[in-house]
């Protein structure tokens, strides 16, 4: 999630070239793999509980303490900004309040020091939030960002969004030679509707040559060593990270247009490996 201010300014000649750029084909020799359940959260449990410490830790604080990328918030891991809603989800939401210094808060879960994988399928099935300057995002770290740190770690984006663009969603990867501004990156597009209306399936088949990525099951991006400025660094385990953002350099800042609160809503998060 890390990159440096870029601004983007559509027309509306511009924005509907764009949109048509993203419309996909069809990916040539289209994988067929078999997965195993390896971890899973289905998020079950009393509505207004905390999620399950055992799969799920937090980051506490601004962006000062490291991980920041110009955001607004400070992310909590208080129930109004993260629980369990009692019907099988998960809500973070982010709030316009004033705490610890800031003017917005949220939250941002990850499974760091509790589970990582090397390879397999990561997928989450989320209802995404929308609105000028909200950031929501479904990724992965290497698990030796404290050896290394970012981004030699590596990062894998399964989905993050602009909320000023409800109707599209992004896959990219991080790493030495091409992160920030100069990520592996591509948009895919809904020809109807918007991620923040109903949930959808958010993937990545990942093995030692390729990082698949797919929207409901459908393969819009694959990403291999040869499609890289620098080193290839997804061969080791990679933890999850779940969180909505409040500004930032990637998706600029509220607006008095932008709705708060605002909630990503996630159904469950499952990994497999290949069977």
């Amino acid at each position: 999630m890390r990159r440096p201010l870029r601004t983007v300014c559509y027309s509306l000649v511009a924005m509907a070239l764009f949109l048509l750029g993203c419309e996909q084909q069809p990916i040539q020799s289209l994988p067929q793999r078999t997965w195993s359940l390896s971890w899973s959260d289905e998020f079950d449990g009393g509505a207004g509980s905390s999620p399950d410490t055992s799969k799920w830790t937090f980051d506490i604080g601004t962006g000062v303490n490291g991980w920041g990328n110009s955001e607004l918030e400070y992310y909590t891991n208080r129930p109004s900004n993260v629980q369990l809603s009692g019907d099988g989800h998960l809500v973070i939401t982010a709030r316009r309040e004033s705490y610890a210094g800031s003017g917005f808060t949220s939250a941002r879960l990850k499974t760091q020091g509790l589970f990582s994988q090397k390879y397999g399928r990561f997928e989450a099935k989320i209802k995404t939030p929308s609105g000028p300057g909200i950031w929501p995002a479904f990724w992965l770290l290497g698990d030796n960002i404290r050896e290394v740190s970012w981004p030699q770690c590596g990062e894998i984006d399964i989905m993050e969004q602009r909320g000023q663009q409800p109707a599209l969603t992004h896959g990219s990867v991080h790493g030495p030679g091409y992160s920030g501004a100069n990520a592996v990156t591509k948009p895919y597009a809904l020809m109807q509707g918007r991620f923040d209306a109903e949930f959808h399936v958010y993937a990545i088949e990942w093995g030692a040559d390729y990082i698949d990525f797919y929207v409901d099951n459908y393969l819009y991006q694959r990403i291999q060593p040869g499609d890289l400025s620098g080193n290839w660094v997804f061969n080791q385990p990679f933890f999850i990270i779940l969180n909505v953002a409040v500004g930032g350099n990637y998706v600029g800042y509220p607006t008095t247009a932008t709705p708060f609160p605002q909630s990503m809503i996630v159904d469950y998060v499952r990994v497999y490996t290949q069977s």
